[in-house]
C-alpha cells in the first residue's frame, strides 16, 4: 500500500506542477522549465502566515525576467477553488521567500481596498 500511495503523491505532484507551469507560462508568455521546489516558511510577529513549498521555474523568452515561483492555495466558496500566484523574480524578488513576501503583502493591500 504505502508504494501506491507513494508513487499516486509523485503522480499528484507532477500534475500539480505541470498546472503550475501552465499557468506561469499563459500569465507571462513565455516558455517554464521546472527546476525544484522550495519549502517556505513565513513567520510575522512569531506567528506563522505561510508555510508551503514554492515552486521554481526557469523562463525562457521572458524579456525581463530569468525565473518564476509559483505555488497555490484553496479560495473560492468554501475553499473548491484553487488559486495560483506567480511572481516574476525582479528586483526586489529574489528567492522563493521573497517572492512569498510579496505576495502577501499585495494580497493585504488588495484586501484593504
Amino acid at each position: 500500500m504505502r508504494d501506491f500511495v507513494g508513487s499516486l503523491v509523485v503522480a499528484n505532484k507532477r500534475n500539480y506542477i505541470a498546472r503550475l507551469q501552465s499557468t506561469v507560462e499563459h500569465l507571462h508568455k513565455c516558455g517554464a522549465i521546472y527546476c525544484a521546489s522550495v519549502p517556505v516558511h513565513e513567520v510575522f510577529r512569531g506567528q506563522t502566515v505561510w508555510e508551503g513549498e514554492v515552486e521554481v521555474f526557469d523562463l525562457i523568452g521572458h524579456p525581463q525576467a530569468m525565473r518564476a515561483y509559483g505555488w497555490s492555495h484553496a479560495d473560492g466558496k468554501d475553499d473548491l477553488d484553487e488559486k495560483f500566484v506567480t511572481v516574476l523574480e525582479i528586483p526586489p524578488i529574489e528567492s522563493a521567500q521573497t517572492a512569498v513576501k510579496v505576495a502577501i503583502a499585495a494580497d493585504i493591500q488588495k484586501r484593504r481596498k
